[in-house]
């Protein structure tokens, strides 16, 4: 029997045509489900696996994969227990120890033993928990204006959040974005997406508490949105100077949170790729 996409369905479906031509979708097993990956690049480029923040989707990185798939095998992930092509089926997703457990078994079955990991907000706390976890597997760590890692968020923000928490509506969730991202112009079809996820049913974000940075010892790439509502960008670069000595800290002029990684990518393809290697 056939069903009728949902509207989230088509969005996912049209920004997923963005991507370049060759890029491949792969449904990787793993206990706690299979895991939506987008994969572009020559296949004997350096593994690089991108996280993105919550209900953005893999795709989000759609305007950096060109750049970065010259030299990298690029890995997009859809996250467990968001919105988008990534299923919880088997091992019930509990808390941040099945976060890093499921990123465990989505490296092993894509064969990488080791990677570069990058992540956005979200997506940035959890690269930030795994190359904890498993140091020998990260080559070296890019974090996208990361939140709950060097600094709570700002109460106005959860304010702001908080009727699309409550009662998600795709009009709410573009309301919040349209306030963070003080009305910059977005791409159309992502926006939509975005605010489609909230109101995608079974949607399971775990959280948990900051992971002690200080003690990653990889190389580490900061980037921080200069005009982030989710904190004080200043602040965050102090602090994650402090901390990371050895680390790279850049605030990106004129950025927004949820205006990354999409949003005028050039400056952030050209930091991560010179970091990169």
């Amino acid at each position: 029997m056939s069903t009728t996409p949902s509207a989230f369905d088509r969005a996912y479906e049209e920004l997923r045509a963005r991507w370049p031509e060759a890029t491949e979708e792969r449904d990787v097993a793993t206990p706690y489900g299979p895991t939506r990956v987008h994969v572009h690049g020559p296949a004997d480029g350096s593994p690089l696996v991108l996280l993105p923040g919550g209900s953005a989707t893999g795709l989000v990185w759609f305007a950096n994969a060109p750049a970065l798939g010259r030299r990298h095998r690029v890995h997009a992930v859809d996250l467990l227990g968001d919105a988008g092509r990534t299923e919880r089926r088997g091992t019930p997703l509990k808390g941040a120890d099945d976060l890093t457990a499921w990123l465990d078994a989505l490296l092993d079955g894509l064969g990488l033993a080791r990677t570069h990991l990058c992540g956005h907000s979200y997506g940035a706390w959890l690269a930030a928990r795994y190359a904890l976890h498993a140091p020998q597997r990260v080559d070296r760590l890019a974090l996208v204006d990361p939140t709950q890692v060097f600094a709570g968020f700002r109460p106005g923000y959860l304010l702001r959040a908080l009727p699309s928490v409550i009662r998600p509506s795709e009009a709410r969730a573009r309301a919040f974005l349209s306030w963070e991202t003080a009305g910059r112009p977005l791409d159309e079809t992502w926006q939509r997406l975005y605010a489609l996820a909230a109101t995608v049913p079974g949607r399971k974000l775990i959280v948990g508490g900051r992971p002690r940075v200080a003690g990653l010892r990889m190389p580490v790439l900061v980037l921080l949105a200069e005009h982030s509502r989710t904190h004080d960008a200043a602040k965050v670069a102090e602090q994650a100077r402090r901390v990371l000595p050895q680390g790279e800290v850049t605030v990106l002029p004129g950025a927004t949170h949820h205006s990354l990684p999409l949003a005028e990518p050039g400056e952030l393809n050209d930091r991560l790729t010179r970091f990169l290697g």
